[in-house]
C-alpha cells in the first residue's frame, strides 16, 4: 500500500495502513525485534527493513496481503514444508491479517537470517 508521502519511520508506515494490516504487522515487526534485538530499524524502499551485518528481513503490506520479506530463496527452501501454506516469492512470503506466518516460524527464519548474514559477513572480512 503506497502512499504518497514515503514514510520516514516504521511508526510512520505503520500509522498510514489500515487496522487489521497495521495490527499483523505490528505483530510481525514485534516477533522480529525479539528475534533480532540488536538490528537497526529502517526505512529502504519505502517499507521496513532490518539490518544486521547486512539487510537481515522487512515488510510490506499490498491491498490484499501483507508480506514478510526474507531475501533468503536458501531459507524458503529449507522453510519449504512449514510455508506450504502461504504464497512464497524468490525470497518473500504472502500472508493474510487472517492469517499470519506463525510467530515461531518467523524467529526460526529471523533466526536464520541472522546467521546467513553473519556468516557472508566473516567472509567477505576474511576474504580481505
Amino acid at each position: 500500500m503506497a502512499t504518497s508521502q514515503p514514510p520516514k519511520t516504521v511508526d510512520d508506515f505503520l500509522a498510514a495502513l489500515p487496522g487489521d494490516f497495521r495490527l499483523a504487522l505490528e505483530k510481525l515487526r514485534k516477533t522480529i525485534k525479539a528475534a533480532a534485538p540488536n538490528a537497526d530499524e529502517v526505512i529502504s524502499y519505502r517499507i521496513p527493513f532490518y539490518k544486521q551485518n547486512g539487510m537481515l528481513v522487512g515488510f510490506s503490506a499490498a491491498k490484499e496481503h501483507c508480506t514478510f520479506h526474507i531475501i533468503s530463496a536458501a531459507i524458503l527452501r529449507d522453510n519449504a514444508k512449514a510455508l506450504a501454506a502461504f504464497s512464497t516469492g524468490k525470497g518473500s512470503i504472502q500472508f493474510t491479517p487472517e492469517k499470519p506466518i506463525p510467530a515461531a516460524l518467523v524467529t526460526k527464519i529471523v533466526k536464520a537470517r541472522l546467521s546467513e548474514n553473519e556468516q557472508h559477513a566473516k567472509k567477505k572480512k576474511s576474504s580481505r
